[in-house]
């Protein structure tokens, strides 16, 4: 590809200090952009490079407003899907390299910042230090000393259709970026012959690298298997994590003072989410522990291998203390005994011995180790009959005498940093890695209690129990620890499968400790007897132990509170959970510790943007009132997908928008799609990320930073009355119109995201034409690939314009059901005029974090949007007219939305406070439209009945190179 084309209003960047400080960018841009572009030619050859060319010129020229849409439609009206696939395999490779410049860039500009000695952007954890300091210094705080107590950041890795990249493409790209990363280094300086010669290499190792990402298929040919998806989480430990956690955990401990507690702890819901997949079973359960725990016991091996050869410190030079004597002597190699050189070197037989023993552990879990790291002093370890660890603490603890030996002898430098990163490496991950959720919904735990007790006798139908039977019965059952089923009770297919995976589950935990699977999570939990069902089916398995008054468990029970209703009845659902003695106990052996998960996409599917973000507010505010008269320690579970319709955007602005209480020192979140990729693919950016997470727990836990002060009832009440608003707009659109399941269906690729082996499980959770059975991936995926971007700002307008013009038409005790109802019947308005309610909105825009947050969020995922894009796949709907209509309603809409978010706002542009989005939308988002083009008219083609191979494949890769070219679009 062709250099990127000078936007044509930008100045003369040797004197406009904006214009020299994207100047790096624009240059890796079109470095990266020229070695496509000649790797292209020299492969594809000159037609395929010229067509290529010509689309991306004209592409431009369409966002300069020089040429018209239909220019490059007409490119490939005509092209046959063979010569179409290796144009959409170099627009999306495009967007692959051109996420390597600007993830580049914005590390430089960090690095820029720091060497100015400008303050760092929020989200940087030395700021939230200095901004903490004063609290630090104290004894006295109690939040401060509950935060200590509890201080929990879990990000929690998902799978996604778009992001099972295959290896080789993970790794080139990867290494991309840090040759390009070097490149800057080199090119920033002074160059001689010798780093001239070296540029020169590194450049064509670079071509090597785009070559080979040329020359590799992106996608998978069959639909990834659950398998895949495991190995493709896995990768980010391999590529980050396992480097960049434990040293991050050891300065949160020195800075915090957490007692030698691991604040960041990640998770995972790849090969434990059963809910709608029916792949996931008891043998995918061990996969993904076990491949999980292979890779970290490889990774302590090779660490400890290092070690060993570090601490070469003679006994004839310094003086070892009892404890590392004792270590060394702890086990018996007849092939050294006695001998000089095992005698010299205590400390390196020290390390022998954990690593000795922790491939006994390995061995005896069936984990593999590779041979280079289990080489010592010319012999392979692990073949003695060495005893295994048991558990994590028994390896801390030998970690612990050869540091504290090391300290005695005077060798600190030699602690740190690889004795200190393995010690916390240990601390954070254990034997397990990371913890591996269970979830399942509500329907099918019904479904399978009522088989399991009809066959033990309990009960004929439990599934014709009203409530309180339903939990009359529960708490019997979890009263006891008799099992309900024999050895030789002879289940269903379903029954027999969903009860493998709790019994794999078990395993795990047997083998690996209680870490691996700490939590169970029901999705579309609506009653206290869909809380207490899978208690009952983690007895049966040994993960819950019966009783009266001391009922425990390692598992703790989630509810996934989902969609709008299921939220405003979160607080009476935990108020009736809470009073049973048998749950308080439990949660009480749990450390009083209770945590309910929030549905983001979900809630949004069903209500629209703005009464999904407000439901999912006034709810946490309800949870945090009900927990704290129960006096147990609330942790949220948030379930953030990447696209701003399922709750994605700037994850430190989202967790200060959160209320009052709702992050008490302690949160988990999920990471999903492209953002997984974007944030943890690489170290710098892996930990500036973590940061982010730990900088925004710290600083809403202990600061105030809501801002509302005595205005916020007036504040619940305007965005209570906002979001009935939007949720009338959205529901009179999605859930009303007889025409919009047809057009969602048709003017999306929606069921080719189902028919083209894209991701392991289904679209929806069961046969249904309905909106509401669709799952939250498919649903915003689908109108991400279409350019409409609907769940992340449909409503919108509708709902500031009609509260600006009239205050909505209804009194704040009418608004709404939830928290904010306490008005006493006066006009949410207040009397006020269209300028004052104008007024007020920018009032709290500029005053609440969750507003600010609710629609810059939503500007981002509008400038990604494009009517003109969208009204290409209306014409696929094959009632032309419903396709009009419906994208008119849209259409018109988004132009309300934007006009209503710039009045509150006072933005010139949607991305004012945004530059880097909005240099990327400039720059980079004409390389989509060709994507689009060729993905409508494959898609047309794909429902006349032509079956290619090659249109499939070609549908395939749009939908791969949009996705990575939006980022967050799912």
């Amino acid at each position: 590809m062709a250099d990127t084309p000078q936007d044509p209003t930008a100045v003369d960047s040797g004197t406009d200090p904006l214009a020299r400080a994207v100047a790096p960018l624009r240059d890796d841009v079109r470095f990266l952009g020229s070695l496509l572009g000649e790797t292209i030619r020299e492969h594809a050859g000159d037609r395929v490079f010229d067509l290529v060319e010509t689309a991306r010129r004209t592409a431009f020229a369409v966002r300069r407003s020089e040429a018209d849409r239909d220019e490059v439609s007409a490119l490939f009206k005509d092209i046959s899907a063979a010569d179409a696939i290796p144009v959409i395999r170099a627009f999306s490779l495009f967007a692959l390299l051109a996420n390597v410049a600007e993830d580049l860039h914005q590390e430089r500009r960090r690095r820029m910042h720091r060497a100015a000695g400008e303050t760092p952007p929020d989200g940087d954890l030395e700021v939230t230090w200095t901004r903490l300091a004063e609290l630090l210094e104290g004894d006295g705080d109690e939040r401060l000393a509950a935060v200590r107590a509890t201080a929990r950041v879990s990000p929690v890795l998902t799978a996604h259709p778009t992001e099972t990249r295959r290896r080789m493409v993970f790794e080139a790209t990867r290494r991309v970026h840090v040759l390009m990363g070097r490149r800057d280094v080199l090119r920033s300086g002074e160059q001689d012959p010798v780093t001239e010669s070296e540029l020169a290499e590194l450049e064509l190792e670079l071509r090597r690298l785009v070559l080979a990402l040329w020359q590799t298929a992106l996608i998978r040919n069959e639909r990834p298997h659950i398998e895949d998806e495991v190995m493709a989480g896995l990768q980010y430990y391999e590529a980050t994590l396992l480097e960049v956690i434990p040293p991050l955990n050891a300065q949160i401990d020195e800075r915090l003072g957490c007692g030698g507690r691991a604040m960041v702890r990640p998770g995972s819901w790849i090969g434990g989410d059963r809910d709608g997949n029916p792949y996931v079973t008891g043998d995918v359960v061990r996969f993904a522990t076990d491949r999980a725990a292979e890779l970290l016991h490889g990774h302590y091996a090779e660490q400890l291998r290092l070690l060993e050869r570090e601490l070469s410190m003679s006994a004839r030079i310094v003086q070892v203390d009892s404890g590392i004597a004792q270590l060394a002597d702890s086990l018996t190699d007849t092939e050294v005994e006695g001998s000089p050189a095992r005698e010299d070197v205590p400390f390196r037989q020290a390390v022998r011995v954990v690593r000795r023993r922790l491939a006994a552990r390995a061995r005896a879990t069936g984990s593999s180790l590779p041979r280079s790291v289990l080489l010592s002093a010319g012999r392979l370890i692990g073949l003695d009959d060495d005893p295994p660890y048991a558990d994590p603490e028994e390896m801390a603890a030998d970690l612990e005498t050869i540091d504290a030996g090391l300290s005695a002898v005077g060798s600190d430098l030699l602690r740190a940093p690889r004795l200190r990163d393995l010690r916390w490496a240990l601390n954070s991950f254990g034997f397990h890695l990371q913890s591996l959720d269970m979830r399942q919904n509500s329907e099918s735990h019904e479904e399978l209690l009522t088989e399991v007790f009809a066959i033990a006798g309990v009960t004929g139908d439990y599934a014709a129990l009203d409530e309180d039977a339903r939990v009359e019965l529960l708490l019997g059952e979890l009263s006891h620890d008799r099992p309900l089923l024999g050895a030789r009770a002879e289940l269903s297919e379903f029954a027999a499968k969903e009860m493998g995976v709790l019994k794999a589950a078990a395993e795990a935990v047997s083998g690996l400790g209680p870490d691996v699977v700490q939590h169970y999570i029901v999705s579309m939990c609506g009653s206290v007897s869909d809380l207490l069902e899978p208690a009952v089916l983690l007895k049966e398995v040994g993960l819950f132990s019966g009783s009266p008054d001391e009922p425990r468990s390692t598992v703790r029970l989630i509810p996934l509170l989902e969609t709008i209703d299921d939220l405003a009845g979160g607080a009476r659902m935990l108020d009736a959970a809470l009073v049973l003695p048998q749950f308080r106990a439990l949660v009480r052996s749990q450390g009083d510790v209770l945590e309910i998960m929030l549905g983001y996409s979900d809630s949004n599917k069903d209500g629209g943007y703005l009464a999904a973000n407000w439901s999912l507010y006034e709810a946490e505010l309800a949870l945090v009132d009900t927990a704290a008269r129960a006096g147990v320690h609330l942790r949220f579970f948030h379930g953030r997908g990447g696209a701003v319709g399922r709750g994605g955007g700037n994850s430190y602005d989202a967790i200060l928008a959160q209320p009052p209480g709702a992050v008490q020192g302690a949160l988990r979140i999920t990471e999903q799609g492209e953002i997984i990729s974007a944030k943890y693919s690489e170290p710098v950016r892996a930990r500036r990320n973590l940061e982010a997470l730990v900088a925004a727990t710290l600083e809403v836990s202990l600061l105030d930073v809501e801002g509302l002060g005595d205005d916020a009832e007036q504040a619940y009440a305007v965005m209570a009355a906002l979001a009935r608003l939007g949720r009338e707009a959205y529901a009179e659109l999605v859930h009303e119109d007889p025409g919009f399941i047809e057009y969602f269906t048709t003017s999306t690729p929606l069921s080719e995201i189902g028919e083209l082996n894209i991701g392991s499980r289904p679209t929806s959770r069961k046969q249904t034409s309905t909106v509401d059975d669709l799952r939250a991936i498919p649903w915003v995926l689908s109108w991400s690939q279409s350019r409409v971007m609907l769940p992340g700002w449909f409503g919108v307008g509708t709902a500031l314009r009609r509260w600006v013009e009239d205050g909505g038409g209804e009194t704040v005790g009418g608004a709404t059901d939830g928290h904010a109802n306490a008005g006493d019947g006066h006009s949410a308005a207040g009397g006020a005029d269209s300028e004052e309610r104008l007024a007020t909105l920018r009032r709290l825009y500029r005053h609440w974090p969750f507003l600010r947050t609710t629609l810059s969020n939503m500007a981002q995922v509008m400038a990604k949007a494009d009517m003109g894009l969208a009204a290409r796949y209306a014409e696929l709907v094959p009632d032309a007219e419903v396709g009009r209509r419906i994208h008119g309603v849209i259409s018109d809409e988004f132009d309300l939305t934007r006009e209503m978010l710039l009045a509150v706002t006072g933005q010139e542009t949607m991305l004012d406070d945004n530059p880097a989005l909005a240099r990327s939308v400039r720059n980079r988002f004409p390389y989509l439209e060709p994507l689009n083009v060729l993905q409508v008219e494959l898609l047309r083609r794909y429902r006349a009945g032509d079956r290619d191979p090659d249109i499939r494949t070609g549908i395939q890769l749009t939908m791969n190179g949009l996705a990575t070219a939006l980022r967050n679009s799912g």
